[in-house]
């Protein structure tokens, strides 16, 4: 692959001391930014630019899990203060998100009045995520919450047959679609992986093969190493599929595909290194930055068709996040020559366009000229799609394996 921006002439930049040191020092001003988001009355703030609270938005579950998650890492880090943000988080997802009524979690709430109570899969696979991250660094409430989201997620959204998740109920568990979404199931396997991290039970891991399996093995090779997003009700490609152009955009999003990479080295690493995971994980991530990698501003293009064209060009901060994360993990499991100019242009864009110097955090998006916009998202969504980029470099293998970091 050919870099569109010039990088230095490093051929140990990934392991390097300096690089290592300023990867703590970005993730360290990222736990300082979001400390700011506990919100006393539960839960969490969205934050603006500049850190402001804004009490307006409501707060949704994914939002929720996602900060227990990745302030359970700070706390793993030796992080002072994360612990606190763990055990606050966890309080908001069982006694806000929780349906005593009909079960499960209700996707979005303002303080204790629920303003959206469907039931979907995305959200309640963060709180598993949320609840193992939490089970690793011994919150006490735990086990409590994976037993029961596992139990929610076996009753009303595995399906045993495909392998796969469906996505969406009512509040009280009636249907309302019969849509089915790679996404939801992506985000499944992460945190199914990360339940198999905690408790070392093998359905976990198990199952997080079978979905991975499903659109990695099957679904990708035949799309040209693109995914799909959308599905039918019988897991056939809905081509014609058009919903939210932000979080259900039509073709494929290659962002997804180095995130499915990432987590099929991931499942390699914990299921004995066998088999031909790298290969199919390279071939992801390869298509992906041949496909989107924008030759002449850099970036990421958000969207492609199913012929690999570029249908939204917009340039969003998680893609970039997850294509640094895929690229480090293929630089340790199966390196080759070209990775460290691709791990390099992508942290160059990054510096040089998301990463808000002056205050920490990720600027959501960028605008033409490679500036920060505000046409999506309000402020700063939420840190984990960047603190995980900081992260995962540093990590001692392929798997989670956050405790050898050092200390935050």
């Amino acid at each position: 692959m050919t870099v569109a921006v010039n990088v230095l002439a490093e051929a140990t930049f990934l392991g390097s001391a300096h690089h290592r040191d300023w990867l703590r020092t970005q993730a360290d001003r990222q736990f300082g930014f979001f400390s700011n988001a506990l919100n006393p009355k539960g839960g969490f703030f969205q934050l603006a630019v500049d850190g402001t609270p804004l009490p307006e938005q409501a707060q949704e579950l994914h939002a929720t899990a996602r900060m227990v998650h990745s302030f359970a890492l700070a706390t793993k880090l030796g992080r002072k203060g994360a612990a606190e943000m763990v055990d606050h988080g966890m309080r908001a997802l069982w006694h806000l998100h929780r349906d005593p009524l009909h079960g499960g979690y209700v996707w979005a709430v303002d303080g204790r009045a629920v303003t959206d109570g469907r039931k979907l899969a995305y959200g309640h696979v963060f709180v598993l995520l949320a609840a193992a991250s939490a089970m690793e660094v011994g919150h006490p409430d735990a086990v409590r919450l994976m037993r029961d989201v596992l139990e929610v997620l076996e009753e009303h959204f595995w399906e045993e047959g495909s392998g796969l998740y469906r996505d969406e109920w009512n509040r009280d568990w009636t249907p309302f679609s019969t849509y089915r979404g790679m996404n939801a199931n992506m985000h499944g396997a992460e945190a199914l992986l990360a339940a198999h991290e905690a408790t070392g039970e093998a359905v976990h891991l198990e199952r997080a093969g079978r979905i991975l399996d499903t659109f990695t093995a099957r679904i990708a090779p035949a799309e040209g190493w693109r995914i799909p997003e959308h599905y039918s009700e019988d897991w056939q490609i809905d081509r014609a599929y058009s919903g939210n152009p932000m979080f259900r955009p039509a073709g494929t999003t290659p962002g997804h595909s180095f995130e499915f990479a990432r987590l099929l080295l991931q499942w390699w690493d914990l299921s004995g290194r066998r088999g031909d995971a790298p290969g199919r994980a390279r071939a992801l991530a390869q298509q992906a930055m041949a496909d989107a990698w924008l030759p002449d501003t850099g970036g990421i293009a958000y969207t492609l068709d199913f012929e690999g064209r570029v249908a939204i060009a917009d340039r969003y901060w998680w893609p970039v996040t997850e294509a640094i994360g895929t690229v480090a993990m293929l630089l340790k499991a199966d390196p080759r020559e070209g990775d460290e100019d691709w791990y390099r242009a992508l942290w160059h864009f990054a510096e040089a366009h998301f990463i808000d110097h002056a205050r920490g955090g990720w600027f959501p998006e960028i605008g033409a000229d490679g500036k920060p916009v505000s046409t999506i998202f309000t402020g700063k969504p939420d840190i984990y799609h960047s603190i995980q980029a900081a992260l995962f470099p540093l990590t001692s293998g392929v798997s989670r394996h956050f405790a050898q970091i050092g200390v935050i």
